[in-house]
């Protein structure tokens, strides 16, 4: 397995030696989460197939928290932004909103992009350059903000 993977295990049995329930059970989960994707595709997870699996496990709580917002449930929000924060600890930092928007103007100048007929091709590239660090929507935000 990948170092990410090792790391995931070994927090684990730490979470277990400490008896954190709450951490456990998330890790747990993940490990699963991992454990499953390994078996759909038939090898060893890498580090980036491994973060692939964590961010669609943090959007799932990202979508869960706002459902629990919704039905005006906020200890059940509350217990899925904790189980996203420590998947989020795994996870490469995400950029700022004027990081993202300085590589996205240089992907604009350097594909001469005039308009949103370019959008395509500017969000092409900057899907490339930003993979799995910035969510595809900030970026879409952001290319169709900077195209007239």
């Amino acid at each position: 397995m990948g170092t990410l993977s090792e790391q995931i295990r070994s927090d684990l049995t730490s979470a277990m030696k400490a008896q954190e329930k709450d951490r456990l059970s998330t890790l747990r989960m993940l490990q699963s989460a991992i454990k499953n994707e390994q078996i759909n595709v038939g090898h060893e997870l890498s580090d980036e197939e491994a973060m692939t699996v964590i961010r669609k496990a943090v959007k799932q709580r990202q979508d869960s928290i706002e459902q629990y917002t919704k039905g005006n449930r906020p200890e059940l929000a509350e217990k899925e932004r904790a189980e996203m924060e420590l998947l989020k600890a795994y996870l490469p930092p995400e950029l700022t909103e004027d990081e993202i928007e300085s590589g996205v103007r240089e992907i604009v100048a350097s594909t001469g992009a005039q308009s949103k007929k370019d959008m395509g091709r500017v969000m092409k590239e900057a899907a490339a350059k930003y993979k799995g660090r910035v969510d595809g929507k900030k970026i879409q935000e952001i290319v169709s903000r900077l195209l007239p």
